[in-house]
């Protein structure tokens, strides 16, 4: 089968890998029809973040079952499924608790020994705590949308529920969302969903900010840095009440904590990448700021978004702005890359 593979910094291949295979009863094969380039892809693919040569990669994708062990009992061969970006046994105390990503037996797609999202078939172990299954019949314009909701969907979605859950006056207060990648484009959707009135985007592209407007931005801040800050005080009366990081660098989460009203709360879900990540920890304490998130634990989420996404009311695929078939998937990197695209699907 194909699937692609990482080789170096700038060396994305699709290239010819062994079949994915049934291990074990709780296992199921899925054929990938749909999956997706991620804004974290691009540390690897940018050689911050390290990879072994031939490395499987990607982590979001929706396909058909084709076969399942013994063991399986919630998805059949011939059903379409969702997969979270992380498999997971849906057993243990943290997948119980709604925390599926720290399962002691669950694992990151992509990870040495499994199968990566962006080929033609993925061997999904604990297909019975993993997988969602769609609905048949559903309409097959909706699986942009449905994909979505195997990471950049769902992350949007903890990020604002991690804001949301600390003090202050809730969905009526201010919600300043700084990133206008996929994921930030998303936790705009997601606030508006949970009904905040007041969405503050902080986004200089202007492709992406009309998407913002559209999810449900209300105001548009295209300042960097102290300026974006300043911006955000000045709309506010002193700062948001909640605040989304969704980039991951230290001058994102720097901006996010410096954009956070005192006593606010900032949800973070951008991957950090360099040093502290910009968190000054005196200034939180000073200020009673504080801060909530990490990895979304998709799994938790998908089956209230998926509800939404059939039901019409809920629709991020507009987050996809370029599609490719499974072998143009390097050219759909070097697109992301050079920001000449949001996200880019792939068509397998």
């Amino acid at each position: 089968m194909r699937a692609t593979t990482i080789h170096a910094p700038f060396d994305i291949r699709v290239t010819e890998v062994p079949d994915a295979a049934l291990r074990g009863p709780g296992d199921a094969v899925v054929r990938v029809t749909h999956a997706c380039v991620c804004g974290s892809d691009l540390w690897a693919y940018r050689g911050v973040a390290a990879r072994r040569e031939g490395q499987r990669i990607g982590h979001e994708f929706v396909g058909v079952v084709d076969a399942v062990g013994a063991d399986v009992v919630t998805v059949r061969p011939g059903d379409m499924v969702i997969a979270p970006f992380v498999w997971s046994d849906g057993v243990c105390e943290f997948c119980r608790a709604g925390l599926h990503t720290s399962c002691p037996h669950g694992g990151f797609w992509g990870t040495p020994g499994s199968d990566g999202g962006q080929g033609e078939a993925v061997r999904v172990p604990f297909a019975d705590g993993t997988l969602v299954k769609i609905p048949a019949g559903t309409d097959p314009a909706l699986t942009p949308a449905l994909l979505t909701l195997s990471d950049v969907m769902s992350t949007g979605h903890h990020a604002v529920l991690s804001a949301l859950a600390g003090p202050g006056p809730g969905p009526d207060g201010w919600v300043a969302v700084v990133g206008d990648g996929a994921v930030g484009l998303c936790a705009v959707l997601a606030a508006r969903r949970l009904g905040a009135r007041n969405i503050i985007a902080l986004g200089r592209h202007a492709d992406r900010t009309v998407i913002a407007s559209k999810f449900g931005a209300t105001h548009i801040v295209p300042e960097r840095g102290d300026d974006a800050v300043a911006a955000v005080r000045e709309l506010t009366g002193g700062g948001a009440h909640h605040v989304i990081e969704a980039v991951g660098t230290e001058e994102s989460m720097r901006t996010a904590l410096a954009a956070t009203r005192d006593g606010g709360t900032v949800g973070y879900v951008g991957v950090p990448h360099g040093g502290s990540a910009g968190v000054d920890i005196s200034d939180m304490f000073n200020r009673n700021v504080a801060l909530r998130g990490g990895v979304a634990p998709a799994r938790a989420y998908i089956p209230e978004l998926l509800a939404d996404v059939l039901a019409g009311t809920l629709d991020p695929s507009a987050v996809f702005d370029l599609t490719v078939p499974l072998a143009g998937t390097p050219d759909g990197y070097a697109a992301m890359h050079e920001r000449r695209a949001l996200k880019v699907l792939i068509e397998v």
